[in-house]
């Protein structure tokens, strides 16, 4: 893909990190056409231990659509949360029970011109005509959650031609900063793509990682942070 038509801004909080982000063109035997992966995800913990569970992540997402062939993001993430409950044997003590990953797994069918979706915790925003609409997720991690383990849902886009799709983690919104040391929160992260999106792609990327240190200042980075945009 053009680097004109996205962006990844990458900020770990340490050296290794518990954000990943995955991209595959993938054709599998249930469909027509070549599809699109793209994921963000935010794995339990950062450093080494986020690490380990984005390492299981990764895996887990190129197990269940290159080896099994499933195509569709529900389904892949249904996948994706028996395999790590199995790999991390949630049987012992309440810590190991909470391992999981939030992520949204988008599904490009560019030749149709559409987005199927499933989301785990966060949403997924598009800027069409300079309106930002959200695409709730649904309230569950990709992991142990609950007795009951519902499926995730399916949502499925239409695009048009210059939608430009956002994808992110919480790092980027939770971080402490500004003048009164406050959270930076999903309101004004919205407002800086609203105001920015109309420029290139990498522009794009660059204010968001300047308007990002200028409000974090002297204060520590709290957690990973990670943002993807992509233009039809």
């Amino acid at each position: 893909m053009d680097e004109k038509n996205f962006f990844i801004l990458y900020k770990p909080k340490d050296i290794v990190s518990g954000d990943f982000y995955y991209a595959l063109a993938h054709k599998t035997s249930t469909s027509k056409n070549e599809l699109f992966y793209l994921c963000a995800a935010d794995c339990t913990g950062h450093g080494v231990p986020g690490a380990f569970m984005s390492m299981l992540g990764v895996s887990s997402l190129n197990e269940a659509i290159i080896e099994k062939n499933i195509s569709q993001p529900h389904e892949i993430l249904n996948d994706i949360r028996n395999m790590i409950i199995a790999s991390l044997n949630p049987e012992g003590s309440d810590e190991e029970a909470k391992d999981g990953m939030d992520c949204v797994l988008c599904a490009y069918d560019f030749e149709n011109m559409k987005l199927h979706l499933s989301a785990a915790n966060n949403p997924l925003w598009i800027v069409r005509n300079g309106t930002l609409t959200e695409y709730k997720p649904d309230k569950m991690p990709v992991g142990k959650y609950g007795d009951e383990l519902k499926s995730f849902t399916l949502q499925t886009i239409d695009l048009q031609k210059g939608d430009i799709v956002y994808s992110f983690t919480d790092g980027y919104a939770d971080q402490f900063g500004g003048p009164k040391g406050k959270k930076f929160k999903y309101k004004q992260l919205e407002e800086k793509l609203l105001a920015n999106h109309n420029l290139p792609m990498q522009e794009q990327k660059k204010n968001l990682g300047e308007i990002f240190e200028n409000w974090k200042g002297n204060l520590e980075q709290i957690d990973d942070v990670l943002v993807i945009g992509l233009k039809v």
